[in-house]
């Protein structure tokens, strides 16, 4: 299961309508709608401020949230809509969507590496590159992992370890259909600048006439 479900704080809404919503909003709030499951729509209002920081960190609607109502017990919800002013493009209106522990959603996973001291890339002097410090997969809402472990132990420079190399959690699947990179050891910039010069020595000697081509010219 994911270690850090963000927590999600919201109000009870009194009142349906847009009367109830233009109060919300002078009080500071973002009226919005949580539904699915086995219970009903429940009407919610959310600080603005902080919504708006959640809007802003990105992924929004990817992200799978814990939501704390007052009087309610703790739910599971991912966002399903965000209304927008259309000429200040702030938050108006939010949708949720309880999740069941069959729902499937798609989510961001954090990539963390294993094995990176005793990769013999990495003790050559190789160095490692994250691609995608973060996957986007097809998960149920009950079998969310931590995180996708990208093993490095037997990785030499040059190497790639990409999506098809990784052990997924039952029921999860990549939303991207080809085989991706995610992480890759590459030369030492140093390394990759001598192995340039020594290609362009070689270059130069070659081009260098000989003795025999030399006096030949003359002639």
């Amino acid at each position: 299961m994911a270690g850090e479900i963000p927590d999600l704080e919201a109000q009870v809404r009194t009142g349906t309508g847009k009367g109830a919503a233009r109060q919300a909003r002078r009080d500071g709030m973002v009226p919005g709608i949580v539904f699915g499951g086995d219970a009903d729509p429940l009407p919610i209002n959310i600080p603005f401020n902080k919504l708006l920081t959640k809007l802003r960190a990105g992924r929004f609607k990817s992200t799978l949230f814990n939501m704390k109502v007052e009087g309610h017990e703790d739910v599971r919800v991912i966002c399903r809509d965000v209304q927008r002013h259309v000429v200040k493009d702030l938050p108006t209106h939010v949708d949720f969507m309880r999740l069941k522990r069959t729902t499937k959603v798609n989510l961001f996973i954090n990539v963390e590496v294993v094995g990176e001291d005793v990769s013999p890339g990495l003790k050559m002097g190789g160095v490692l590159t994250l691609v995608r410090p973060e996957v986007e997969l097809v998960v149920t809402a009950a079998d969310i992992p931590e995180s996708v472990i990208v093993d490095v132990s037997e990785m030499e420079i040059g190497d790639n370890a990409t999506i098809s190399g990784v052990n997924l959690p039952a029921g999860s699947k990549p939303t991207i259909d080809r085989d991706f990179v995610i992480a890759q050891i590459s030369a030492p910039s140093g390394l990759a600048s001598q192995s340039d010069d020594e290609d362009e020595g070689e270059v130069a000697a070659d081009e260098v006439p000989t003795a025999g081509e030399a006096e030949g010219g003359e002639e």
